[in-house]
C-alpha cells in the first residue's frame, strides 16, 4: 500500500468529471487500498478517486472511530433522496476550511463494491451528508462551490497563499 497525494483545491483537476469503473481488477484493489490508507493517514473520513487524480468512479468513506469500517463505493447513483439537512463540511482537498452546507437528509444509494457486486444502501445523517461531498467529486464539483462567490474567492485566495508557502518552505 502506499499515501497518494490528494490534490489541493483551487487544482482544476479537481473539476474533472470522473469516467464509470467498467473493470473490477487487481489495479482496482489496489487503488482501493491505498486509497484508504490515504484517508486514514489523511486523517479523513471520506476520499473520493478525483481528490488523488484518478477519474474514474471510486469512494472510500469509513466513518468508525476505530478506522475499520470501511465503505467502498463504486460507480455510485443516489436513486432516492427525501429532507434536507445543514451539516458543516470539510475536505481533504480544502485543509482548514470548513462551511455550512445544505443536502438531503435521506439517500438511497446504488453501487457496486470493489469486486464488481451491486448493493443498495440507505444513508442519513453524516453518512448521508458524506456520500453526497464524495459523489460532488466524481461530478468534479468541490463543496466550497456550494457558497457565495465572496467566500468562495476568499477560500481559493487563502488556499493559493498556502500553497505558495508550503512550495516556498520545501527549498
Amino acid at each position: 500500500m502506499a499515501l497518494l497525494p490528494i490534490l489541493q483545491y483551487p487544482d482544476p483537476r479537481l473539476h474533472t468529471v470522473a469516467k464509470p469503473v467498467k473493470v473490477f481488477d487487481h489495479a482496482l484493489q489496489k487503488l482501493v487500498a491505498d486509497m484508504a490508507e490515504t484517508m486514514y493517514d489523511a486523517p479523513g473520513i471520506g476520499l473520493a478517486a478525483t481528490q488523488v487524480d484518478q477519474h474514474i468512479q471510486l469512494i472510500v468513506i469509513d466513518l468508525s472511530k476505530e478506522k475499520n469500517d470501511l465503505l467502498v463505493l463504486v460507480n455510485p447513483r443516489i436513486i432516492a433522496e427525501s429532507g434536507h439537512q445543514d451539516y458543516e463540511e470539510g475536505c481533504l482537498s480544502v485543509p482548514g476550511i470548513y462551511e455550512s452546507v445544505t443536502r438531503a437528509e435521506f439517500i438511497t444509494v446504488e453501487a457496486e463494491d470493489a469486486q464488481g457486486k451491486t448493493f443498495k444502501l440507505d444513508a442519513d445523517g453524516l453518512l448521508s451528508v458524506c456520500i453526497q461531498h464524495e459523489m460532488d467529486h466524481l461530478k468534479g464539483k468541490v463543496f466550497v462551490e456550494y457558497l457565495s462567490p465572496l467566500k468562495r474567492n476568499r477560500i481559493r485566495s487563502k488556499m493559493i497563499k498556502h500553497a505558495r508557502e508550503i512550495e516556498r518552505n520545501s527549498y
